[in-house]
């Protein structure tokens, strides 16, 4: 089996996390600046294999596309250019930042490890991972 990869895109950092090749356990990747995603994920599908991406998508309460979509429609855009074989899928991210800055208190990390953003996309990422495998589980 192959890995799957989620993306938490943001203008500045991109959170990434992965599946084991089993797809089972999801963990925190890397924060990666956002103009350096894409020769990141060319270098390291060199590596490993992909089955699909798994996009953060953000939406309001309301269930609309949130403010965040206008930039994150680009980068789809590129992504799929790149990589125009490889399935990309999109899962709701509403309260994933929230859902990790609490995982990060609650695994008992201290308020200076909780203040890196990096940390927190990177956990956000795998939240939005572990949610897309939820959902995959629950369909079969």
């Amino acid at each position: 089996m192959a890995r799957i990869l989620a993306i938490d895109y943001g203008r500045k950092r991109i959170g990434l996390a992965v599946t084991d090749p089993m797809q089972i356990i999801a963990n925190g990747l890397d924060t990666v600046a956002a103009k350096d995603i894409l020769d990141y994920l060319e270098k390291y599908l060199q590596k490993e294999e992909i089955e699909c991406f798994v996009v953060g998508y953000p939406k309001q309460l309301n269930n609309e596309d949130s403010e965040s979509m206008k930039y994150l429609k680009p980068f789809l855009g590129q992504l799929k250019k790149k990589f125009p074989d490889m399935k990309v899928e999109l899962v709701d991210e509403r309260f994933t930042s929230k859902i990790a800055f609490q995982s990060m208190i609650d695994g008992g990390l201290k308020k200076k490890q909780r203040q890196n953003k990096a940390m927190i996309d990177k956990v956000s990422a795998t939240i939005i991972l572990q949610s897309y495998m939820e959902t995959k589980r629950n369909l079969f």
